[in-house]
């Protein structure tokens, strides 16, 4: 390794299901043959990371486990097998998959480990806080947007759009040409979703009277949205969706929460015609068209700077609901 790569560095370590997350110093690892070390800039904190935490999914998490997967830095060093390789495929679809953050060691660190064929290309002018986000949020709603088939001129509901990815979700789907009904409770996502995400309507489903009926006021016609995308972290939105989208409508299931099941009416879903979907991440290809939105100056992505000590407290945010956009982690605090 160079001289100027330390021999440790600083991380948020999980040593237990549950928690909390220990900052301490831990050793850099060594890239493999068909790996890259990357000094880690920054990393944007996403819901998956919580779910490590917590361990509330059906998959196993490693322990203990450096959590993160939306860093972002620069390559550092590498190994004698790496080369520039671009391809289109179902990756994120493969059985053995290695998930950064949750079944490998992830982007809560300063230095991480990669495999040299799947890290994503970041332009040079893109800063590399603000890009953070979209290696994985940006990534997922764009690919759940196109997943739907939704047109520009057409209307999409957008479930859980103050938080993370539906802040960015409500970005591409602007930048694609669609209309957005933003779909979360609170003042401050409603007026970041109307003011500046650029929304054409609200629905805070915490004080609505019957979601249903005001996400389909809300479109044009009052048929209801062409696609919804479902980001939301709990599980009663998911439940919902069927009955407010439009006849041949798409439904695109992106959240994850915990434990959840989806139901819809049959009656309705026969009548209508309409699709559900699961979208999950993106592959290369989703993530170079990704970045390139963002490149051409079409996602601005709402975010926090904090250091990398304090990802407790956004954790704890987090739990509670209580962060519009992203919390981006600075690895040198």
């Amino acid at each position: 390794m160079a001289p100027n790569i330390p021999e440790k560095q600083w991380a948020q370590v999980i040593e237990k299901t549950g928690g909390p997350v220990e900052y301490k110093e831990i050793p850099v690892a060594k890239p493999g043959p068909d790996e890259v070390l990357v000094n880690i800039k920054y990393s944007g904190v996403c819901h998956t990371d919580l779910h490590a935490v917590n361990g509330d999914w059906p998959l196993p998490t490693k322990l203990p486990l450096v959590g993160g997967h939306e860093g972002a830095g620069v390559v550092v060093a590498k190994g004698d097998l790496v080369q520039d390789i671009e391809m289109s495929a179902d990756e994120p679809l493969c059985p053995k998959a290695l998930l950064s953050g949750y079944t490998v060691d992830g982007s809560f660190q300063q230095y991480c480990i990669a495999k040299g064929a799947h890290v994503a290309r970041i332009d040079k002018s893109i800063p590399l806080d603000a890009i953070a986000p979209v290696l994985c949020a940006g990534i997922t709603v764009y690919k759940g947007l196109k997943e739907s088939g939704a047109r520009p001129g057409q209307t999409v509901a957008i479930v859980g759009a103050g938080g993370g990815l539906g802040s960015l979700a409500q970005q591409y789907a602007k930048a694609m040409g669609l209309r957005v009904i933003a779909v979360d409770s609170g003042e401050e996502k409603k007026k970041m979703s109307l003011e500046q995400l650029g929304a054409s309507a609200f629905v805070d489903f915490a004080t609505s009277s019957n979601v249903v009926k005001d996400v389909q006021a809300a479109t044009e016609d009052g048929l209801g949205p062409h696609a919804v995308i479902l980001v939301a972290v709990n599980e009663k939105p998911f439940q919902q969706a069927a009955e407010y989208v439009r006849p041949r409508g798409t439904v695109i299931c992106i959240g994850l929460p915990a434990g959840a099941y989806l139901r819809a009416p049959v009656f309705e879903s026969v009548i209508k015609m309409i699709v559900i979907r699961g979208s999950y991440v993106g592959n290369r290809k989703d993530t170079s068209e990704a970045l390139e939105f963002y490149r051409r100056g079409l996602i601005k992505a709402p975010f926090k700077v904090v250091g990398l000590s304090e990802l407790q407290m956004v954790y704890d945010k987090m739990a509670k609901g209580e962060i519009a956009g992203r919390y981006v982690l600075d690895t040198s605090k």
